[in-house]
C-alpha cells in the first residue's frame, strides 16, 4: 500500500515539519483535560523535586504522543531519552539505557506494546523499585546482581492500550487517553503551523484544511505543506479558502478526510454488496487491499465518523455513507440502517 496523505503513521516527509511541533505545554492545543492534569503533576513533582510518576499516554496515532513526552522533558527541566519497542530486541539493551539515565530524566518508549516479555520484565522492578536485576554467567555458576537507578520517569505510548499486560499497565502513575481533536482546535493548530512556515493564510482556508483533516494534527500539518505548494503556484503563496478546496479536492481528499481507498471501501461494500454485510476478507480481495490494512488503517476513521457498521455477519455501510457518497438507500434497507443509527 503506497504512503496516504491522510494516513495517521508518522511518514518520512513528516520528520521536516520537526520544528511545528510545540515545545511547552502553554503552546499545545487541545487535549485540554490531558494537558491541565499533566501540568499539576509536574509542577508538584518540580517543588518536591522528585521524578514525575511513569505517565503512559494511549490513543490513535498521530495525535501528538511524542510531542508530549518531549514537553514533559522540558517542563521538568531534564534530559529525554527516545526510543521504541521494536528497537529494544534484547533486556541487556534496554539494561543498557536505563544504567545510563541521569536523576529525573525521561524515558521515552513509543509503541511500549511491542516490547518483548523477557524485556518486559526488565521493567518491572526498575519502575517500581528503581532497581535492575541482572543475571551474569549461564548453568551452576549464573548469579544474581541489583543495581540502583537513578529516579526517572518512563513515558510510553502505545496505540492499542489493550495489548499491554496487567504487571506493566498498573506500574504507570499516570494514565492519559489522547482523543481526536474539533475542527475548532485543528484550525488553531493550521494556524500555528502557518506561522512558523511564514505562510499567508486566511481563517476561512485554515478551517477547511482542519475540516479533512480527519481529526489528527499530523495529518493537518501535511495536508498544509501540500496545501502550500498549490498556493505557491496559484497565488503567489496566500492560502485561501478556495484556494485550499480546490486543492484538497485535487489531491482527492473530500470534505471529511476521505481519500480514495476510504470511498472505494464504501463504495465496493454499497454497489457490490448491496450495503453489506460483508466480510472483511471478501472486502479486501474485492478492492485489491490486504485485511489487515483494511482493519487497521481504513476502518478506524470509517467507524469514528459514522460511515461505516461492523455487525457480527460483516461490515455495512451506514445511511451517511449513502448520503456522503450521493447515493440512494433502498427501501429494503432503509428502516434497518435507519434504526440501528
Amino acid at each position: 500500500m503506497t504512503e496516504r496523505l491522510v494516513a495517521p503513521q508518522e511518514q518520512p516527509a513528516d520528520r521536516e515539519g520537526e520544528g511545528l511541533r510545540p515545545q511547552r505545554l502553554s503552546d499545545y492545543i487541545g487535549q485540554r483535560k490531558v494537558k491541565e492534569n499533566l501540568s499539576v503533576f509536574i509542577q508538584a513533582a518540580s517543588t518536591r523535586g522528585e521524578a514525575l510518576d511513569h505517565v503512559l499516554l494511549y490513543g490513535p496515532p498521530g495525535l501528538g504522543k511524542t510531542t508530549l513526552a518531549n514537553i514533559i522533558a522540558a517542563e521538568m527541566g531534564v534530559s529525554v531519552r527516545t526510543t521504541s519497542g521494536p528497537a529494544i530486541e534484547r533486556p541487556g539493551d534496554l539494561a543498557a539505557i536505563l544504567t545510563a539515565l541521569e536523576p529525573r530524566d525521561v524515558l521515552f518508549i513509543d509503541e511500549i506494546h511491542r516490547l518483548s516479555s523477557a524485556t518486559e520484565e526488565i521493567l518491572y522492578s526498575a519502575m517500581e523499585d528503581g532497581c535492575l536485576d541482572i543475571v551474569i554467567g549461564k548453568g551452576p555458576s549464573a548469579r544474581s546482581i541489583r543495581l540502583s537507578l537513578p529516579p526517572f520517569t518512563l513515558v510510553g505510548a502505545t496505540t492499542r492500550a489493550g495489548q499491554l499486560t496487567s504487571p506493566l499497565r498498573d506500574r504507570f502513575g499516570v494514565i492519559s487517553r489522547l482523543e481526536f481533536y474539533e475542527v475548532e482546535d485543528l484550525k488553531e493548530i493550521v494556524l500555528r503551523a502557518a506561522s512558523i512556515l511564514r505562510l499567508n493564510i486566511t481563517d476561512d482556508g485554515a478551517e477547511e484544511i482542519a475540516r479533512r483533516s480527519r481529526g489528527t494534527p499530523r495529518v493537518g500539518n501535511r495536508l498544509l505543506k501540500r496545501v502550500r505548494d498549490f498556493a505557491l503556484v496559484w497565488e503567489g503563496g496566500a492560502v485561501t479558502q478556495t484556494i485550499a478546496r480546490e486543492a484538497l479536492n485535487r489531491l482527492d481528499v473530500d470534505p471529511e478526510g476521505l481519500d480514495q481507498i476510504d470511498q472505494k471501501a464504501l463504495k465496493t461494500i454499497i454497489l457490490t454488496f448491496a450495503g453489506g454485510p460483508v466480510g472483511l476478507d471478501t472486502l479486501a480481495a474485492t478492492i485489491g487491499e490486504e485485511s489487515i490494512t483494511l482493519e487497521d488503517v481504513v476502518e478506524p476513521f470509517l467507524l469514528q465518523m459514522g460511515f461505516l457498521q461492523r455487525t457480527p455477519r460483516g461490515r455495512m455501510a451506514t445511511a451517511r455513507a449513502y448520503q456522503h457518497l450521493g447515493y440512494s438507500l433502498p427501501q429494503s434497507r432503509m428502516d434497518s440502517v435507519l434504526f440501528t443509527e
